[in-house]
């Protein structure tokens, strides 16, 4: 099967949006998204939080307003969290599994993380066929997290050019770790107040 091809046989509605899906997020990151960067093909940075943020929609279509999913690190909140407050997540240090890097909070928020910190180095720039550097994680807030899993992973295929393109993202807000432990935030970045009340 060949890239922009329909898996033989009948394909799923479902299977037949994620392709289309994965097309269109590859043209809106000038290819640093691609389901075929490795040469064959791998959705999965975008099925991963697209799944959960489905689950997430399910939960909301039988009445539940206030709950927090987690998967592998990826997160999708709505609502609010007991007495009304905002949900606060964190985010996993690149270097000490028992820090946080930074915590967001949000409303209606969903958050996604790319690194080599818990998979290694799995991410392939589509465009060299090679491992990025310069990097440590990238970190995508917004509304949909199918969307800001992928694009997390298009920002961190970039290299040291993420912290500039995440500027230009629509909706999104993002927070780029460089291997030097700079780190860069967008301007609506929902960074928590270190005074907020604790999770």
């Amino acid at each position: 099967m060949g890239r922009g091809e329909l898996p033989p046989g009948h394909a799923s509605a479902e299977v037949t949006w994620v392709l289309e899906r994965c097309e269109e997020l590859r043209r809106d990151t000038d290819g640093y998204f691609d389901a075929w960067a490795t040469g064959s093909l791998d959705p999965s940075a975008l099925v991963k939080g697209w799944s959960v943020q489905r689950a997430a929609d399910a939960l909301t279509a039988r009445g539940l307003t206030d709950f927090c999913l987690t998967a592998g690190g990826d997160v999708v909140s709505r609502g609010s969290r007991q007495g009304g407050l905002p949900w606060r997540i964190g985010i996993q240090h690149p270097f000490d599994r028992g820090a946080l890097a930074a915590v967001v909070h949000g409303t209606g928020l969903a958050v996604a993380t790319s690194g080599t910190y818990e998979r290694g180095e799995h991410i392939v720039d589509p465009h060299t066929r090679t491992h990025p550097a310069g990097l440590l994680s990238v970190t995508v807030c917004g509304p949909d997290l199918g969307t800001a899993d992928a694009y997390a992973t298009a920002a961190f295929a970039m290299g040291r050019k993420a912290a500039d393109w995440t500027l230009t993202l629509d909706g999104y807000e993002a927070m780029t770790v460089l291997d030097d432990e700079r780190v860069y935030f967008t301007p609506g970045f929902p960074l928590a107040d270190s005074a907020e009340e604790s999770p």
